[in-house]
């Protein structure tokens, strides 16, 4: 081992302290890149993989009714390679010991050609088996034969179902009963959400394929279809299709033909892919900064304290090149050993990431594999960047001349601050004017020592406001916009006749209608595919809010635009944009803008039901209704009221509500799923974030400690007790992190602005909220990291060996 090198090690064992706090700082935040990276490129590996395996269309159509025979002429468009039709049908499902409503879609499938490999949106068996075939369909449909159906995984896991358990429907007005053969997946249904839904209820929403010559007969359905699914050439465009697509389903009650981007699972999933980029980005650039600043502090001391020793290597005959080579090592060493722990527990928490996503997600395997190109671009990121970083001290080590270097370091001025010219001195004991001198004898070291203690408040701060923000969004939009108990949704738009049937219902108090269409909204050559919600004028129930969340009224005329929808557009109020209704009469209407309002979830536009019905041309239809129900006796809970409800009315079984959503059940499934799952990740940046600012604070007061032990040795010498010199160095800790808190606070609010800008989508956005308790917590983390840091420090500062401390060569 060459002599440099041998001192290279001596120095790691000797600054072992500030080598583990860097180390730790360099592993949490490799291992959350690679975690974040890992399970990124993991998931996308499995998609595709699922996707292509399992035949996943590339355009999509749905419509109100179409003959068969039209097949033949969609699969002659230019670049279509495969076709595939089916009935889609809305139905309610029913099981023995589960009183609330059960939403349910229902798919038609063709059994005898579903495993061919050129099949679209194949089906993954979990447990069971297929249908059986019929050759008639009568024969199943009497009442004494049970039909058999595959269900899928997110539905039966809550309600414990299994191959041969029975359930009931009712679809288009009459019951069926079915029996269970096998439980599976579907590449459409990685991510399953009620339509018109924003969160995912498993218990409530069941996908269920069936026969597709039993379905078309319950649907009546007899020889048409409603739904399409479509392949193309990998050299074609989808909208090249789509164009053609919707001229053909038009006549048909085309609702417009949209690509994979736009498909609900797809969609969910892709942008859970850019909060996991940006998620990595935002914190890769975070934890690389705190390294840099630490390695500037440790390596730019040791080279200080070194001066006599390089002033010998270069009158040895050691080149600038080997001495700047020499402490590259070193830096390199330092950070290796975070690396090396980065490296393997950003693959363990990554896989173990994947797999929480697993049970999100409804993906049938994992393709988890060891990214090697993302470790290394990772980790030589990572090194470019510290030695980068670094240069300014390493620079400085080579620039030293051997007879500058041989003599000792010119003492500093010493002189009253500015504080003691204010007129404060008398009230300074000796100790504290000590405190106050070497800050302004060393300005740019204690904006350092600052600047990182508020960094790590700032980590903080940015690993735990995403709760503080999810739980405003969700405040918003169940307690300020939904006032309602429930929410009806119809199979078709009906009659306002529908209203009083429900207000007559017992238990009912308030019945408030909304109307909704499919449209696409388009500005010049923007445009965007959404729905125009339409409202009475006096509407209680769903109130619509401004972007300062006060209540907005319906207008008369025109049209309110979510914020982020009007941004996409590039409308203000005032302007007129294009609406091309994408059902009905499937025509185009110029609107005006008559205000923006804010919506946390999805993008919509909101108008009034009858402005909205006359742009139609159609009468006084309603899609569905917000009811709000009696409450009953205070001793029940809200569940045993849901329940009495549902088994006092009938509202279940009328066959034209195609489902109840209940508000309750919503924000119930959104904290077992999103909320756990929020939690786990909360948990870990906690754990990240105390382990970051523990590291950067003990680190600043090792370096202090090392720095200043000859002169609080000397203080000893001349008399001063162990409680006072250590009043010294504790007293600079407590002003750095006195200063550092409110920096930490402003760095932390801009940093998460910075994150939510960065994971804005189009199915939510994240408010920028930060709690009290949030920056409280973060504040008490960092003194309380300051506090064990001391303690450690102090501990050190009275193992000091007063001897061996002041033998330094003159």
């Amino acid at each position: 081992m060459k002599t440099l090198d041998r001192k290279i090690f001596r120095e790691l064992w000797m600054i072992r302290g500030q080598v583990i706090a860097i180390a730790l700082v360099v592993a949490c935040g490799l291992s959350t890149v690679i975690m974040s990276y890992s399970t990124l490129e993991s998931l996308q590996q499995t998609r595709e993989q699922y996707y292509q395996e399992y035949g996943f269309a590339h355009v999509f159509a749905s419509l109100k009714r179409a003959p068969n025979t039209l097949l033949e002429r969609i699969a002659q468009i230019p670049g279509v390679d495969k076709v595939v039709s089916r009935v889609l049908a809305p139905a309610r499902i029913s099981l023995k010991d589960f009183v609330e409503p059960i939403q349910g879609l229902l798919v038609s499938v063709d059994f005898q050609s579903i495993s061919n490999p050129d099949s679209l949106n194949r089906i993954y068996l979990r447990e069971g088996r297929m249908p059986k075939t019929t050759t008639s369909a009568e024969k199943m449909s009497q009442s004494n034969q049970k039909i058999e159906i595959i269900i899928n995984e997110a539905f039966a896991q809550p309600h414990d179902l299994h191959p041969g358990d029975q359930i009931k429907i009712i679809v288009n007005g009459h019951e069926k009963q079915l029996i269970i053969v096998g439980i599976a997946l579907s590449p459409e249904f990685i991510y399953q959400i009620a339509p018109g839904s924003i969160i995912p209820d498993f218990s409530r929403y069941g996908v269920i394929w069936m026969e597709d010559k039993i379905l078309e007969e319950a649907y009546d359905m007899d020889g048409a279809f409603n739904d399409l699914s479509i392949k193309h050439r990998s050299d074609i465009q989808s909208h090249v299709i789509i164009e053609k697509l919707n001229v053909i389903l038009k006549p048909y009650g085309g609702l417009g033909a949209y690509d994979r981007s736009l498909q609900v699972s797809h969609q969910f999933l892709s942008e859970e892919f850019k909060q996991l980029d940006g998620m990595g980005r935002t914190f890769s650039m975070i934890f690389l900064s705190v390294t840099i600043i630490l390695l500037n502090m440790v390596v730019g001391r040791i080279i200080a304290s070194q001066r006599d020793i390089i002033a010998s290597l270069k009158a040895f005959g050691y080149s600038n090149w080997a001495i700047g080579f020499h402490y590259s090592k070193l830096i390199v060493l330092i950070v290796m050993v975070g690396i090396v722990f980065g490296v393997l527990s950003g693959l363990f928490l990554g896989k173990n990431l994947a797999l929480l996503y697993m049970d999100y997600y409804r993906l049938p395997f994992l393709d988890y594999q060891l990214q090697v190109g993302t470790i290394l671009y990772s980790i030589s990121i990572t090194l470019i960047v510290t030695l980068l970083g670094a240069l300014f001290s390493v620079r400085k080590a080579t620039q030293l001349q051997p007879a500058e270097a041989m003599r000792p370091e010119i003492p500093q001025r010493y002189s009253i601050t500015f504080i003691e010219r204010l007129g404060l001195k008398k009230y300074l004991s000796q100790s504290s004017r000590m405190i106050l001198r070497h800050f302004e004898r060393h300005p740019l070291k204690a904006f350092m020592s600052v600047f990182g203690t508020a960094f790590a408040c700032a980590i903080m701060i940015v690993g735990t406001f995403f709760m503080d923000a999810m739980n405003y969004m969700m405040d918003i939009e169940f307690n300020r916009s939904h006032r309602e108990d429930l929410m009806v949704t119809f199979v078709n738009p009906l009659s306002y006749k529908a209203v009083y049937e429900l207000r007559n219902l017992d238990g009912v108090l308030q019945v408030e209608p909304y109307r909704s269409v499919a449209v696409k909204m388009q500005s010049g050559s923007r445009s965007h595919r959404t729905a125009i919600q339409g409202f009475m004028p006096d509407n209680r129930l769903y109130q619509v809010l401004d972007t300062k969340n006060r209540v907005v009224k319906i207008p008369e005329s025109g049209i309110l635009l979510t914020e982020f929808l009007a941004k996409k557009l590039n409308v203000t109020s005032g302007d007129m944009i294009e609406i091309e209704f994408l059902e009905g009469k499937h025509q185009d209407q110029q609107v005006q803008v008559a205000g923006v309002s804010n919506q946390y979830i999805g993008l919509s536009g909101y108008m009034n039901i009858n402005s909205l019905n006359h742009l139609l041309q159609e009468d006084s239809l309603i899609s569905g209704a917000y009811l709000t129900i009696e409450k009953g006796h205070s001793e029940k809970s809200s569940n045993e009221i849901s329940e009495h409800f549902f088994e006092q009315t009938q509202l279940k079984s009328m066959p034209q509500i195609a489902g109840v959503s209940e508000k309750k059940s919503l924000i119930d499934s959104f904290q077992k799923t999103v909320g756990d799952f929020m939690l786990t990740y909360i948990v870990f940046i906690t754990v990240l974030s105390v382990a970051i600012a523990f590291g950067v604070i003990y680190n600043n007061t090792r370096i202090t400690l090392s720095e200043r032990s000859r002169e609080l040795a000397s203080l000893r010498v001349l008399g001063y007790t162990q409680s006072e010199i250590a009043y010294i160095l504790l007293g600079e800790l407590a002003i750095i992190t006195f200063f550092a808190i409110p920096v930490g606070v402003l760095i932390g609010y801009w940093m998460s602005y910075g994150f939510i800008l960065g994971i804005q989508q189009d199915l939510f956005r994240i408010p920028l909220i930060i709690n009290l308790q949030t920056y409280i917590f973060s504040v008490l983390v960092v003194i309380g990291s300051a506090v064990i840091s001391g303690l450690f420090v102090q501990r050190k500062l009275n193992q000091i060996d007063l001897v061996s401390v002041l033998k330094v060569k003159e």
